[in-house]
C-alpha cells in the first residue's frame, strides 16, 4: 500500500496532529477502519510513553523504542501464559506499525519487531457439533448466522457489514466490500444459506438495497453464537466466529478445493496463512491410513509376512 508523503510542514505540528496526518494518509491510501483504529492504538500508546520523559516525535531515539517495548511486554511477565501471548502478539503488531510511521516521516531510528508467538492449534467444529448447534437456533437469523459463515467463511465483520446489494441469490455469490485490507472479493453459498436466506427475506419484506443484511453488530452476533452453543451442550469458548470461518477452511479442504482457491475465498493475502489449515486436513488422511493398513493386518497376513520377510 503506497502511501503519499508527509506534509512539506509536518514538524510543524503537535505530535498527535502528525500521528493524525499519517492515518488520513492512511485512509487515503485504502486502509480499512479496523486497520487505521489499530494503528492509532499502536502510536498513540508510543506517544504517551515519550511524553512522559518530555521527549517529541522529532527527538525519538532507538533508546526510547527499547525501552517502550522492554516496559509493555515487562507488564505481562507476572500474568499467566495467555497474558503473555496477548501482549505479545500485540506489541508485535505495534512494533510494526510504528516502524511504518518512522519510515513514512523519514525518521532515522530503529524499531526492532517483537517476534510474533507461535500460532496455537486451529480449531475447527465437527460435523455432528456443527448439527447441534443448527438444531438450538431459535429463530431464522440464528440459522442465517451459523450457516452463512459455515458456507462462506466470512469474518464476522464482513458478516455484519454486508448490505442486501451484496447479495445476489440467483448466482448464490456474495460481493464483500468491507473486507480486511480494503480489498474487495467475491464469495459462494449453497443451499443452506440460500434457504435462511430466502426465509430472511420474507420475515423482513422491507429490508431496502443499502440496508445491513443481518441488521446486528458484532458483539450481538458473538452472543448469539455463545447462547447457542450453551443450548446445544457445546462448549461456548469452542463457539467463536472464527471457529466457524476454521470449520470452512478446514471443510473446502477436505472436499478437494485447492489451496489456492480457499485462499482466495478466505481473503487471505499470503498463502502460507491459509496452510496453517492443512494439518487437520493431514490428521484425516492420518486416520484413513492407520485405518487401512491396520485393517489389512487384522483382516491377515500383511505383504512382509506373506513374503516371509525376516528382520535381524
Amino acid at each position: 500500500m503506497e502511501l503519499p508523503p508527509p506534509p512539506e510542514d509536518v514538524w510543524e505540528l503537535d505530535d498527535e496532529e502528525v500521528v493524525e496526518e499519517f492515518l488520513a494518509a492512511l485512509m487515503a491510501a485504502g486502509a480499512s477502519e479496523k486497520t487505521v483504529k489499530a494503528y492509532r492504538a499502536a502510536l498513540m500508546d508510543f506517544l504517551g510513553f515519550i511524553r512522559r520523559s518530555g521527549r517529541r516525535l522529532r527527538d525519538v531515539r532507538s533508546s526510547d523504542v527499547r525501552r517502550w517495548l522492554q516496559e509493555r511486554l515487562g507488564r505481562a511477565r507476572g500474568g499467566g501464559w495467555e497474558e503473555r501471548r496477548r501482549v505479545q502478539v500485540t506489541m508485535h503488531y505495534y512494533s510494526l506499525f510504528l516502524r511504518r510511521f518512522f519510515r513514512w516521516l523519514g525518521l532515522r531510528v530503529r524499531v526492532p519487531v517483537v517476534r510474533k508467538p507461535r500460532r496455537g492449534v486451529v480449531e475447527a467444529l465437527s460435523r455432528e457439533e456443527v448439527l447441534r448447534l443448527l438444531r438450538a437456533a431459535r429463530d431464522t437469523l440464528d440459522v442465517l448466522i451459523v450457516s452463512l459463515l459455515l458456507e462462506t467463511g466470512l469474518r464476522a465483520e464482513e458478516a455484519v457489514s454486508l448490505r442486501l446489494r451484496d447479495i445476489d441469490l440467483e448466482r448464490r455469490e456474495i460481493r464483500v466490500r468491507n473486507a480486511k485490507y480494503g480489498e474487495e472479493r467475491i464469495v459462494f453459498f449453497g443451499e443452506m444459506t440460500a434457504e435462511a436466506l430466502r426465509a430472511w427475506l420474507e420475515e423482513n419484506p422491507g429490508l431496502g438495497p443499502d440496508d445491513r443484511l443481518l441488521g446486528i453488530s458484532y458483539s450481538a452476533l458473538y452472543k448469539r453464537l455463545k447462547r447457542m452453543a450453551v443450548r446445544a451442550g457445546l462448549d461456548p469458548r469452542k463457539v467463536r466466529p472464527h471457529v466457524l470461518r476454521h470449520t470452512f477452511a478446514t471443510e473446502a479442504l477436505r472436499r478437494g478445493m485447492s489451496l489456492p482457491a480457499v485462499q482466495r475465498l478466505l481473503g487471505h493475502h499470503d498463502v502460507r496463512v491459509t496452510e496453517i489449515y492443512l494439518h487437520l486436513v493431514n490428521d484425516d488422511i492420518r486416520r484413513e491410513y492407520e485405518a487401512a493398513f491396520g485393517l489389512r493386518r487384522r483382516a491377515g497376513r500383511g505383504l512382509l509376512e506373506e513374503a516371509e520377510v525376516e528382520f535381524a
